[in-house]
């Protein structure tokens, strides 16, 4: 990994205006490329409709797009003239009708997309079979760019220690989590510092303010945290840019402030052998109000 300026840029959306809301974006990765300097621009989840779209399956599947296309056209151009990597995360249009992927690209410094990821777990209301409109993605992604390389996760994803872990293993050294979070803002943070404690990753934790077309109103509080779990930048509850520099070398010492050595490595230090049973389906012996029949 290279030294960079990572940012995140934490901004509100017009409910399913998906050029305008394109056009916002344009404007606010300009301002984080000249006025932050950085490399690279992470921006919240589905930033191009809000998360929500408050409509029928059908409906939604026709506002949207394939991707590569209209709806990426003019960030790729844009990551190309001001020499910038952007994590833009956008709902895509599926080959087969009503298929909606709820996905995250890696758009490099020539306007290429080099990286697209699909939620693999999405929230339970999301998921068609919760009454949603998302079809699950079933890839780890690690995308190996010029800063670094880069895992790829979208919100909920960020509450399951073991596809963060997939991603160290192979090669993350940063993780983007675009996220529109409705949870405490203890659980956004405690997520975010476990799983870049628990891997030895930046984690980029980018959330979305304001409401969405079903007046869901996320509550911002953008984040960059260090593989030592140290929060290098934090936004607060309104649209604003936050963006720290990211050092290669991040694990000499214990924590920040201290010349203390570090002495362990989370992953080289597992025990693998115990490790046998966790491949299996599960659920909590506690009951929720109520559970999404995933499993025909």
């Amino acid at each position: 990994m290279k030294e960079h300026i990572a940012a995140c840029v934490q901004i509100a959306i017009k409910p399913n205006e998906i050029q305008r809301n394109i056009e916002k974006a344009a404007y606010w990765l300009e301002r984080a490329a000249k006025e932050y300097e950085a490399e690279l621009v992470v921006f919240p989840e589905s930033i191009t409709t809000g998360f929500s779209p408050n409509m029928t399956v059908d409906a939604f599947y026709e506002i949207l797009e394939p991707i590569p296309g209209r709806h990426t056209r003019d960030i790729q151009k844009l990551a190309k003239e001001l020499g910038t990597h952007v994590v833009f995360p956008l709902y895509e249009r599926g080959k087969n009708k009503r298929e909606v992927f709820n996905s995250s690209l890696m758009i490099d410094d020539r306007g290429e997309i080099i990286g697209k990821y699909r939620k693999t777990h999405p929230f339970p209301t999301e998921r068609k079979e919760g009454g949603g409109w998302t079809t699950p993605g079933n890839e780890t992604v690690v995308v190996d760019t010029k800063l670094g390389k880069i895992g790829m996760i979208i919100c909920y994803d960020g509450d399951f220690p073991e596809l963060s872990r997939v991603l160290a293993l192979k090669g993350a050294e940063i993780i983007t989590r675009p996220s529109a979070l409705l949870r405490s803002f203890e659980i956004w943070e405690m997520t975010n510092k476990a799983r870049a404690y628990d891997n030895h990753v930046y984690v980029l934790g980018v959330n979305a303010i304001g409401p969405d077309a079903a007046e869901n109103y996320y509550f911002g509080h953008s984040m960059i945290v260090s593989p030592i779990a140290q929060t290098l930048a934090q936004a607060r509850g309104t649209e604003e840019i936050i963006a720290a520099k990211l050092d290669p070398d991040p694990i000499k010492y214990v924590s920040y402030g201290t010349r203390s050595p570090m002495i362990f490595d989370h992953l080289e230090d597992r025990n693998v052998k115990v490790y046998s049973e966790i491949l299996q389906s599960g659920k909590s012996t506690f009951e929720p109000t109520r559970r999404i029949p995933y499993h025909k």
